[in-house]
C-alpha cells in the first residue's frame, strides 16, 4: 500500500538522515553535503533550509500521531528535540531582531551572511512557525509568525502584489534569487503560491489556538481576506486559460515575461490551492477555482508525464527532460489529490507509478544517503549535484510522505 511504503520511507530514511545533520556546536543544521556524502561543516546555512527543516520535524510529529497519542510507540518519539533545535535557531539567528524579518542566509556560525529580506523567505518562516505551534502549542512561535505576517503585509506588499526582494532595510533590490531562465522578474508565481501556502497553515494554527483559548487571533481575519485576494489574482492574472497553465515570471504590472510551463509548480499549485479552499470552506469560491485546478492537473498529466515520471519544464516549446527530485514528489501528491477530486483512476495510477520511479532511481540507497537531485529521463542520477544545499531539503519529499499518509488515513 502506498501510504505504508511512504511511512516506512519517512521513518526509515528521511527522518534519520536529517536528524544526522544537526550542528551541535553552532546551532541549526549543516547547509551542505556533496554527492560523496561529505558534510561541509563551514558551509552557508540558508534560512529557507532551516525553516523547512522546522516544518519537517513539526509536521512529522503531527503526521505520526504525536499530538494525539503522546508517549506511545508511533514514530513521533524524540521529534520535538529536533523541532525545538530548528525553532531556536530560526528565532535567535535567522530573524533580524532590530529591523524585523528573516535574513536570506547565515554563515556556519549563525552570523548574517546575506541580509536580503525576501518575501519567499518570510513566507516559509510563517509556514514553519505555524506548524510548530500546531504540533507543540508554543505561543511565542505563533506570535513570531504573526510579526512576520506583518512584515509581509506592511513591508512587502503594494497595490498589485508582493515586492519580492528587499535589502536589510526593506528597500527593493533585484530579484535574482527567484528569477531564472534568463529573465529578472519583479514578481513570481512561486512566491505568491508559497505565501498562500503559509497563510493557509497559519489559519490552521489559528483554529488550534482558538480551541485552546476561545478567541480569534488578531491577524486571522486579515489573512483570510488576503487568501481571497491571492486566489483572485491566480484566476485573473497568473492562470493562462488558453494554455491551461500558470505563468511563472512577471513584471511589476503582472505581465508575463517568458513562455514557460513549470510542470512541478503547476501540479503543486493544484493541490495546495485545493487545501486552501478546504480550509476557507467557501463553496462558491471552490466552484470558481476547481476548473482551473483540474485543468492544471490534466495539462501536466498530458504534457509532462512520461517514462514513469514528470519532465521538469517546457521553455519556449523545448522540454527539459530532467527528472528533478521535488517535481517527482509534487507529482505524487498532486496526482493523488487529483484522483480524490475527480475519481479518475489514471491519476492514482500515475501517483503510484511516479513513486515507483522515485524509489528505484531517485532514492540514494547508500546507508547515509537521501535523494539525488535529479536523473535523466532514463533514471540515471546526476552525481555531480549535492545531496544537501540551501534549496535541497526535506520539504517536498517529506511532505509527499505525510500527505499520502494523511489522505489514506482519512479515506
Amino acid at each position: 500500500m502506498l501510504s505504508d511504503e511512504l511511512r516506512s520511507h519517512l521513518c526509515g530514511r528521511l527522518l534519520p538522515f536529517w536528524k544526522g545533520l544537526r550542528d551541535k556546536e553552532h546551532g541549526g543544521f549543516y547547509g551542505w553535503m556533496d554527492s560523496e556524502l561529505r558534510v561541509d561543516r563551514k558551509a552557508v546555512k540558508g534560512c529557507i533550509l532551516n525553516s523547512r527543516i522546522l516544518w519537517f520535524f513539526s509536521n512529522a510529529y503531527l503526521s505520526l500521531g504525536g499530538a494525539s497519542q503522546p508517549g506511545k510507540e508511533n514514530g513521533a518519539d524524540g521529534l520535538r528535540e529536533y523541532a525545538d533545535w530548528a525553532y531556536r535557531f530560526l528565532r535567535d539567528k535567522c530573524v533580524d531582531a532590530q529591523r524585523g524579518g528573516v535574513y536570506w542566509s547565515l554563515d556556519y556560525r549563525g552570523e548574517p551572511e546575506d541580509t536580503t529580506k525576501h518575501t519567499y523567505n518570510q513566507a516559509f518562516a510563517v509556514y514553519a512557525l505555524s506548524s510548530y505551534f500546531r504540533a507543540y502549542h508554543d505561543w511565542e512561535a505563533l506570535e513570531l509568525a504573526e510579526r512576520l505576517i506583518g512584515v509581509i503585509e506592511v513591508r512587502c506588499f503594494d497595490e498589485q502584489g508582493y515586492r519580492e526582494a528587499l535589502d536589510v532595510a526593506f528597500r527593493p533590490v533585484a530579484n535574482d534569487k527567484l528569477s531564472e531562465n534568463g529573465v529578472m522578474a519583479d514578481r513570481t508565481m512561486n512566491t505568491l503560491l508559497h505565501v498562500l501556502e503559509a497563510y493557509t497553515e497559519y489559519l490552521l494554527a489559528c483554529r488550534e489556538a482558538q480551541r485552546q483559548v476561545g478567541a480569534r487571533r488578531d491577524w486571522q481575519q486579515a489573512v483570510t481576506g488576503k487568501l481571497y485576494w491571492i486566489l483572485d489574482l491566480v484566476a485573473e492574472r497568473v492562470y493562462n486559460p488558453e494554455r491551461r497553465r500558470q505563468e511563472v515570471f512577471f513584471n511589476l504590472s503582472m505581465e508575463s515575461l517568458i513562455d514557460l510551463h513549470s510542470y512541478g509548480h503547476d501540479i503543486e499549485a493544484a493541490w495546495l490551492i485545493d487545501r486552501c479552499l478546504e480550509v476557507l470552506g467557501d463553496e462558491g469560491l471552490t466552484r470558481r477555482m476547481s476548473p482551473i485546478l483540474r485543468s492544471l492537473e490534466a495539462e501536466v498529466y498530458e504534457k509532462a508525464y512520461a517514462h514513469h515520471s514528470l519532465a521538469n519544464e517546457c521553455e519556449r516549446g523545448v522540454v527539459d527532460e530532467k527528472r528533478v527530485w521535488w517535481v517527482q514528489a509534487e507529482g505524487v501528491v498532486g496526482f493523488y489529490n487529483a484522483s480524490q477530486k475527480t475519481g479518475e483512476r489514471r491519476y492514482l495510477e500515475a501517483a503510484e507509478d511516479i513513486w515507483g520511479f522515485i524509489r528505484v532511481h531517485l532514492v540514494d540507497v547508500r546507508p547515509e544517503g537521501e535523494w539525488f537531485w535529479y536523473t535523466d529521463a532514463d533514471g540515471n542520477p546526476a552525481l555531480e549535484k549535492p545531496i544537501v544545499e540551501p534549496w535541497k531539503c526535506p520539504y517536498h519529499n517529506g511532505r509527499m510522505c505525510m500527505e499520502i499518509m494523511r489522505r489514506s488515513a482519512q479515506s
